[in-house]
């Protein structure tokens, strides 16, 4: 299954057209798009009823990803996150089978430091059999022994565009699945992605799909509304590249 979706699930005015007129924000949202990615949960906990309501808005075959919370990834840095991690573990299972990856996310700042990053993802792995996203931003991170690391644990290194580091625009780690989150370009969070790129990242999604790899696309540039926009066009072309075989 390609999923494609944005950062949030609001509706822009300007691509409200494109999605059902009835209903809340989220089940509208679904009516169009088949997966989203979670962000409030990165600034603050969710009850676990709040996740469960959530889930039963959307359709069955419909998936949420959800971003680890800052106080693990940002604040504490991996260090002594277990009691975070349960209770954020325990929240997100209220979306039961409708949950799909975790999303870490690490500050630019944030080294791969022995001892704590491996640690900090072993643990993370043995509390969560389903699939995780990592989104390192630091250079530290983008080495073979790390990437080895990532495999082994089965862990995708996201593929972010703008690109932190050369090799940061391209799926790595483990290749089970392929997490591509893009933050606009060429101003991030903000421009729209043009008929060009669109078409590029279709082309990737479509090829993960065939190879058997589960394949997710997020859109994060909701500063000026673009995402919904772009994610509706994405889907449009795998859709025709998926029809002409």
């Amino acid at each position: 299954m390609i999923r494609i979706g944005t950062a949030g699930w609001s509706i822009p005015k300007e691509h409200a057209c494109f999605f059902p007129a009835e209903g809340s924000h989220l089940e509208r949202y679904a009516g169009a798009l088949n997966a989203v990615e979670i962000n409030s949960s990165f600034y603050r906990p969710h009850r676990r009823t709040t996740y469960e309501r959530w889930a039963t808005s959307v359709q069955e075959d419909f998936r949420f990803a959800v971003k680890i919370p800052k106080a693990i990834t940002h604040e504490r840095h991996l260090r002594d996150a277990t009691d975070r991690l349960e209770q954020f573990l325990m929240e997100v299972d209220g979306l039961g089978p409708k949950l799909g990856p975790l999303l870490v996310q690490l500050p630019p700042s944030l080294r791969f430091e022995n001892g704590v990053a491996d640690s900090f993802l072993v643990e993370l792995r043995d509390r969560f059999t389903g699939g995780i996203a990592c989104e390192p931003r630091h250079d530290s991170w983008f080495v073979p022994a790390v990437e080895a690391l990532l495999k082994d644990l089965r862990i995708a290194r996201v593929a972010a565009d703008p690109a932190p580091v050369p090799t940061a625009g391209d799926p790595g780690g483990g290749r089970g699945l392929s997490y591509y989150r893009l933050h606009g370009s060429p101003r991030i969070y903000y421009s729209p992605y043009d008929a060009e790129r669109r078409a590029e990242v279709a082309g990737k999604l479509a090829r993960d799909a065939v190879a058997g790899i589960a394949a997710w696309c997020i859109f994060d540039n909701t500063a000026a509304f673009a995402a919904a926009g772009d994610a509706i066009a994405t889907k449009n072309l795998v859709r025709l590249r998926i029809d002409d075989g």
